[in-house]
């Protein structure tokens, strides 16, 4: 079932680096991040679905990004 959240991406520097999205509910891993979203500290606004499966890296909640918008860090914290 896909539900929307609000986050900022960040560069997790564990076994080998990985993409994730951290939000006040909790920690999301994109298993697929679109390549146009990857810059650490960028705030979004995106719809999610989340996906059961096994991850290396073992944080957050795996899930598939079915769409999404960017914003300036103010913006989403404060909408």
């Amino acid at each position: 079932m896909a539900k929307k959240i609000k986050g900022t991406l960040k560069f997790i520097d564990l076994e080998g680096g990985f993409w994730g999205i951290v939000t006040p509910q909790g920690n999301y891993a994109p298993l697929e991040l679109p390549e146009q979203l990857k810059k650490n500290g960028q705030a979004l606004s995106c719809t999610v679905e989340e996906v059961d499966v096994m991850t290396a890296h073992n944080w957050g909640i795996p899930c598939k990004i079915i769409s999404f918008t960017t914003f300036d860090a103010e913006s989403v914290w404060n909408s």
